[in-house]
């Protein structure tokens, strides 16, 4: 009998959640992977589960502190993702990927993707960025695959990642210049749009991260 892989929904009052989950539990679903897909802020759960999906809306800050208020929550996200589980951040979740944020203050994110979470410049532009646009593949990544020609992600903010390296890209969206919408640094990847909320193209990418092997852990 095949084991189902396990995927956490990390539980951080981040928002999303639900709807994080019952995407992935699709995507493993059209994709014929057994999967059994839990929303959970126990370390244990995040420690001994293969997949983690860590989900964000609102404010970089907020978010920030409500991880933090999860006692052993972050340590076990460390502890997960250094030991090689593959990690993936949605819209702030991915955000907290970066070094810091400036969003509500100056506050520490987990430092995996260099570079800073600060506001967006599109000058004649509306923010925050809401609504459909098109992702830019800037190098090939499983995570990517099969995508197809001008694939779209559904966005919504006014933070975006400043000052990361081309080698970090996976995807940028155009919106009053490049914006960083898929970063990647080994075993751990992030989106800047909803992939819960894209369709197709974000159950792809769904079904893609829980079929990934990366060949690499993510390294300062």
């Amino acid at each position: 009998m095949t084991q189902s892989l396990s995927i956490a929904v990390i539980d951080y009052d981040g928002g999303n959640l639900a709807s994080a989950a019952r995407a992935a539990a699709r995507a493993a679903e059209l994709s014929g992977i057994a999967a059994d897909v839990t929303i959970t802020n126990s370390p244990k759960a995040v420690l001994q589960a293969d997949r983690l999906i860590l989900p964000g809306q609102g404010a970089f800050a907020d978010c920030a502190q409500g991880l933090n208020a999860q006692p052993g929550l972050k340590d076990a996200l460390l502890t997960a993702t250094r030991n090689g589980t593959p990690f993936l951040g949605i819209c702030v979740g991915m955000q907290l990927m970066a070094e810091q944020g400036l969003e509500h203050g100056t506050t520490p994110g987990f430092g995996w993707i260099k570079g800073t979470i600060a506001p967006m410049e599109a000058p004649g532009l509306r923010l925050p960025q809401m609504g459909w646009n098109e992702l830019n593949l800037t190098q090939p990544h499983p995570l990517t695959d099969g995508l197809g020609t001008a694939p779209h992600g559904y966005f919504v903010h006014s933070y975006a990642l400043q000052g990361t390296p081309p080698e970090t890209l996976i995807a940028t969206t155009d919106y009053g210049g490049a914006v960083p919408a898929i970063v990647c640094n080994g075993n751990v990847a992030g989106t800047q749009f909803h992939v819960e909320k894209s369709q197709t193209v974000g159950l792809r990418i769904l079904a893609n991260f829980l079929a990934w092997q990366p060949d690499a852990r993510w390294a300062a």
